[in-house]
């Protein structure tokens, strides 16, 4: 059953752990057939925007509003829900040879066609799969289920290419409302109409298209405050001087070893960093820690504050030094 035009609205909704301000003064409205992207590093707060969405928590501030006939699937709890000594057809559908899509019924057996498994495979218990394979039935009991809302987080870890070209289409095809946690960019671009975006001090912003649009639409970094001991005519001298001394761009920056090797680190680089924030934040979430060691608190946000600037340093080199390569740069 389709949801009602509304899937979710927010007005004005704040929410905070302790000190720590995770969602400050957001509105937005979500229409079915959206499909939107969240974009933030770990420990910004987005499975607790999700859940604020999707009505699971209140907000300590502002209101928030679910639509009518609302029904959601969570592709990550599925992953932890696979029976390892089941067939295939009977995770995808228990005690019957049919399962109902869009209102279209098919045989069970063409279905997991459709995810790329033979007729042969239907019968074999899921411990027999690959992980490419289990990924495939994974997403074959998502888009089984009774489910106008798919919310799926970091969905594309450990898929091959052959299961992200498959979710990419399913995605695309799919006339239902999608919320998407990923910071696979290509993935992103290829699904998502729309980005929130974490800006910081537990601000999130709303941007049309995926991750590209995301990175031109978003603001410029502020500029640093002037010196106001400095008269008009101080300023402008050095604002020549800097500007004589500035080297003249480079005609080409075509893409040396050392930069290809430094982009290729930048990945696993960022997602060490993320790690870091991930760890320090489960500690926040202790609420204990507020009242017995303040001090502590204090530390923990100095380091996420550090990780966050060399996490925004990281992903600027790696969209410089990707334009590099494509020879936009």
């Amino acid at each position: 059953q389709r949801s009602g035009k509304l899937v979710a609205g927010l007005a004005h909704v704040g929410k905070t752990f302790g000190d720590k301000v995770v969602v400050d003064d957001y509105s937005t409205t979500i229409l079915r057939g959206d499909r939107i992207g969240i974009i933030g590093p770990n420990g910004a707060g987005k499975t607790t925007l999700l859940k604020l969405i999707l009505g699971e928590m209140q907000p300590d501030t502002g209101t928030t509003r679910l639509g009518t006939n609302v029904a959601v699937a969570y592709f990550d709890q599925m992953r932890a829900q696979l029976d390892e000594n089941a067939t295939l057809v009977d995770i995808i559908s228990p005690g019957s040879e049919w399962v109902e899509i869009g209102g279209t019924r098919k045989h069970v057996m063409t279905y997991l066609g459709d995810f790329l498994f033979s007729p042969a495979r239907a019968g074999s218990p899921v411990r027999s799969l690959s992980g490419g394979g289990r990924a495939r039935l994974l997403l074959a009991r998502l888009f089984a289920r009774p489910a106008n809302v798919l919310v799926l987080d970091e969905p594309t870890n450990d898929l091959d290419i052959e299961t992200l070209e498959l979710l990419e289409e399913l995605l695309q095809e799919y006339s239902g409302t999608v919320l998407l946690v990923s910071h696979d960019r290509a993935f992103l671009n290829n699904v998502v109409t729309q980005t929130i975006a974490y800006e910081g001090n537990g601000h999130w912003r709303d941007y049309v298209g995926g991750y590209d649009e995301w990175v031109a639409q978003r603001p410029a970094p502020a500029a640093a405050p002037a010196d106001t001991d400095k008269s008009p005519k101080a300023a402008d001298e050095g604002a020549a001087r800097a500007k004589a001394a500035r080297p003249k761009p480079a005609k080409s920056s075509k893409m040396n070893a050392w930069d290809l090797r430094e982009l290729e680190g930048l990945p696993d680089a960022i997602a060490a960093l993320e790690a870091q924030q991930a760890d320090l934040a489960g500690k926040l979430a202790d609420g204990s820690l507020y009242r017995d060691a303040p001090a502590e608190v204090d530390r923990i946000n100095g380091e996420l504050a550090k990780l966050e600037s060399e996490l925004e340093e990281k992903f600027a080199r790696w969209e410089l030094l990707e334009a590099r390569r494509e020879g936009t740069l």
